[in-house]
């Protein structure tokens, strides 16, 4: 990574209200350096961590994920219930998750029409809607 990437990376930490450590800054490279959004795992981001040279556990990059998670620069796309993938894009827009590879991918939010919801019961309000979009091969 270069020292543009560190300066992306630590500047999305402060502007999230959140203290730019080492660590933190080491992750929200990997996420966000390069400017793209990305799709990742614990595990994948903890592998890419290790590549790098970066000196992570992986508790330290679930904890970090879920500061992230809690700071509103990460969106958390839970699949099957038990895998959790992580976006570094926040605004509302569907997924596609790619069974056969595991990969979870933007899908085209304008090609999404959603006509009408279910009333929510008394006393709650609907505070978001996921799509994840299952895809397997034929």
């Amino acid at each position: 990574m270069t020292p543009q990437s560190r300066d992306i990376a630590a500047n999305w930490l402060v502007d999230a209200g959140l203290r730019p450590t080492r660590q933190r800054v080491a992750l929200a490279e990997l996420l966000v350096g390069d400017g793209l959004h990305r799709h990742v795992t614990a595990e994948s981001l903890f592998e890419s961590a290790k590549a790098k040279g970066d000196a992570v556990s992986l508790a330290t990059v679930y904890n970090t994920l879920r500061a992230f998670c809690d700071a509103g620069v990460l969106q958390e796309i839970t699949v099957d219930g038990s895998k959790s993938y992580f976006d570094t894009n926040t605004h509302d827009h569907p997924h596609f998750y790619w069974e056969n590879e595991s990969r979870l991918s933007d899908a085209p939010s304008e090609q999404l029409v959603i006509q009408q919801l279910p009333e929510a019961p008394e006393g709650v309000e609907i505070a978001s809607v996921d799509v994840v979009i299952r895809l397997r091969k034929k």
